[in-house]
């Protein structure tokens, strides 16, 4: 039975320059980011990935200079 229940969406308080951020690097606005919670989750999710490929790349150059 869909609309049965509310998802909550997110209070933030979002400036000019995290809203251009968030359009560039995702094409969604903060608006539809707080209401959508499976492109919130899309949203996270792919920056989960590029922090861990940033990790990796961060361990990878700290080995090649120890070495």
């Amino acid at each position: 039975m869909k609309g049965w229940f509310t998802i909550n969406t997110l209070d933030l308080n979002v400036t000019s320059e995290m809203e251009k951020a968030m359009q560039s690097s995702h094409g969604i606005g903060y608006s539809e980011y707080s209401r959508n919670l499976d492109l919130r989750i899309e949203v996270e999710k792919e920056r989960d990935r590029e922090h861990e490929k940033c990790n990796k790349m961060v361990k990878d150059l700290q080995r090649k200079i120890h070495a």
